[in-house]
């Protein structure tokens, strides 16, 4: 009787040669458990923390100047000041309270988003190890203190870190709750939807891809009835709990200036900075591949972990693909905004590296290396009005004003400024000048006219009081190429020519600054003083 050959089916001819796997040393099997997790978590901590504390000391920019001002009021006027500051009112509360214990300098504000980031890795220690194993625990908690997006923004006072932590929260709840069917999660996941919304914003485009990622999980499932009840009960108590900050963020989208954000054109890329470099997201991507095949065309396919890594995949695809159709019709598409979802990317890839063998361990190990240069990712000068302070404030005496040819640039001038002076820019005087009100600026800034507006500030100063006009280094094409920033720029030359021509103006000869200009990533200024006569 003949042999019968047989047939190979499709998913045998696509399954990868098994991978070569490792194990920890025994020594380190031995010890106990407790000790063992908690020494790696503490090496961990303790090289993030050198690493992301670089610049823990450096200068801030616009943002997080108006960040500080507004965070500087009384706790129940907070709420008011975004109302036309622009906001959610969470990371505002904290810093007000972190302020009260530890001061408004840049290395106390810094800090606060830098314990973000280093809760982050305890957090995605046990996300990693409560869904998918030890292994992964570890490799996620190594990929979270090395990766760029937490190293880039452990070092500026917004609340990108507080979101990613939050994403992290979020994105471990609702494996558990949906995927797992632990329905203790369901409230964790929901409270973590509300903290991500009264964060920011952008936590709806997270919960509007959390419930897409649904789709895969209700497929697979074997309870569809109690997921969807689930489902309406996390989803719905978080809208609840959102809608009295609603009225606000719809005054806020429908009257706020957008002045440096962009669409994308049709071939823009998603963000590049939220694993690292491109060497980082190639081979990161080589491994998730390698992890993939098991999962995909194995027998696990039909495993959870096989809808968990569908989810983990569904909820970064879906979370792009609306904030692109959302860039649209507003222009908002800055990497830092996509803070939600690097949690999700960084647990897929920990899921995949941990089971791509020894594979997976050479790609982790080397993306950390080469993560672990924090000059890479943080800018290390962001503005240069902490220089320009020092340089002129010992011209400038209680009652000089300070005139602002970028309009929020006036809280960063407001923070490093000397206490007593008085604050204008191109709108007029300006009676709040540790926050920039962003309710319709660029049409108040267009009605202003230049020479009225100085006109009326002029017949507020004395012979022999001085001026200060601080002027846009407007450099950098894209930077300046947008309506706002056109009209800021349209309008500090304006300003800086009728100042120049003006009797009543006397320039204090020799008295000019930077001297030494350093170049900013964010926002720059140049310097002139004027006596009035």
């Amino acid at each position: 009787m003949a042999t019968v050959t047989p047939r190979r089916t499709f998913p045998s001819l696509l399954q990868a040669p098994p991978i070569r796997d490792f194990g920890a040393p025994d020594w380190f099997e031995r010890l106990p458990r407790w000790f063992s997790t908690g020494a790696v978590l503490a090496v961990l901590l303790a090289v993030s923390a050198f690493i992301r504390a670089r610049y823990l000391g450096g200068e801030l920019w616009s943002d997080e100047a108006n960040t500080i001002g507004i965070a500087s009021h009384s706790l129940g006027s907070i709420p008011g000041v975004l109302h036309q500051g622009g906001g959610a009112p969470l990371y505002f509360i904290l810093l007000h309270f972190w302020i009260s214990a530890f001061g408004s300098t840049e290395v106390a504000t810094h800090s606060l988003s830098l314990v973000f980031g280093l809760l982050a890795i305890p957090v995605g220690m046990w996300a990693g190890w409560s869904l998918f194993g030890r292994r992964t625990g570890f490799m996620l908690a190594a990929l979270l203190a090395f990766n760029s997006f937490f190293t880039e923004y452990a070092d500026e006072t917004r609340m990108y870190e507080l979101m990613a932590l939050l994403g992290l929260i979020a994105i471990a709840a609702f494996l558990h709750a949906f995927v797992y069917r632990r329905r203790r999660y369901v409230a964790v996941f929901s409270a973590a939807l509300v903290l991500m919304l009264y964060t920011d914003a952008w936590g709806i485009v997270f919960c509007a891809a959390a419930a897409i990622a649904l789709v895969p999980v209700y497929l697979r499932s074997d309870d569809r009835g109690g997921l969807v009840r689930d489902a309406l009960l996390a989803f719905g108590a978080a809208a609840i709990l959102y809608l009295p900050w609603l009225p606000t963020l719809i005054y806020q989208a429908g009257h706020a200036t957008a002045p440096w954000h962009y669409a994308p054109v049709p071939g823009a890329n998603v963000p590049r900075n939220l694993l690292g470099t491109d060497r980082v997201d190639a081979l990161l991507a080589v491994v998730a591949v390698a992890g993939l095949l098991p999962v995909v065309f194995g027998e696990a396919r039909r495993s959870k972990e096989a809808v968990a890594m569908w989810a983990l995949v569904a909820v970064p695809v879906a979370a792009f693909a609306l904030a692109r159709l959302a860039s649209l019709i507003g222009p908002d598409w800055i990497s830092r905004y996509f803070a939600p979802v690097v949690a999700a990317l960084l647990v897929f890839a920990a899921f995949t590296a941990a089971r791509a063998g020894i594979l997976g361990l050479f790609g982790l190990l080397v993306s950390c290396a080469f993560l672990a240069n924090s000059t890479s990712f943080v800018p290390q000068y962001k503005s240069d009005m902490r220089d320009v302070s020092a340089e002129v404030q010992r011209y400038l005496r209680p009652g000089d004003l300070v005139l602002m040819g970028q309009p929020e640039q006036t809280p960063l001038a407001w923070y490093y400024m000397p206490a007593g002076l008085r604050y204008a820019n191109t709108f007029g005087p300006d009676a709040h000048p540790s926050y920039m009100d962003w309710d319709g600026a660029e049409t108040r800034l267009r009605d202003a006219a230049p020479a009225a507006t100085l006109t009326g500030i002029l017949n507020t100063m004395r012979p022999g009081q001085h001026i200060l006009y601080l002027k846009p280094l407007t450099e950098g094409v894209k930077a300046w190429n947008l309506p706002w920033s056109e009209l800021v720029r349209l309008r500090s030359a304006q300003w800086g020519q009728l100042l120049a021509a003006d009797p009543k103006l006397a320039p204090v000869t020799g008295v000019w600054a930077p001297h030494y200009y350093r170049g900013s990533c964010c926002v720059a200024s140049s310097a002139v003083i004027y006596t009035v006569r």
